[in-house]
């Protein structure tokens, strides 16, 4: 004679859900406040989000894809994940030209970082 196979945590879990009254509850609490939620929170037909991506095209003709990404390419992701803002670079390397992708967090003004910076230089009084 062979013993029941021991259970796991998910096992016994189940087994208690099965037996128990408090389960058809559950599902009916879940069920209404899924439905509570549909009802209730807001939502848009065509929600306006805006996430900014700029696309850096370079030519650089008469030149091999590993010459270009080690070039152009990779010097100008690093020099884009320097940029306050930017959550992704990725870019593409063929011979003659690169494509590098630079994408800003949602909600993020790229605008911002273009504008200089307010003078900070100091006028004395005379």
């Amino acid at each position: 004679m062979t013993s029941a196979p021991r259970l796991g945590l998910a096992g016994t879990l189940a087994r208690a859900f099965i037996g128990s009254r408090l389960t058809p509850l559950l599902v009916v609490g879940s069920v209404l406040v899924g439905l509570l939620a549909i009802v209730v929170l807001p939502r848009e037909e065509e929600p306006q989000i805006k996430v900014p991506v700029f696309d850096i095209f370079v030519a650089m003709p008469g030149t091999t894809a590993a010459e270009v990404e080690s070039r152009v390419s990779a010097p100008l992701e690093r020099l884009t994940w320097e940029i306050p803002g930017v959550e992704y670079v990725y870019s593409t390397s063929q011979p003659g030209r690169a494509q590098v992708v630079v994408r800003y967090r949602v909600g993020e003004d790229p605008e911002r970082w273009s504008r200089p910076a307010p003078s900070t230089t100091c006028r004395s009084s005379r």
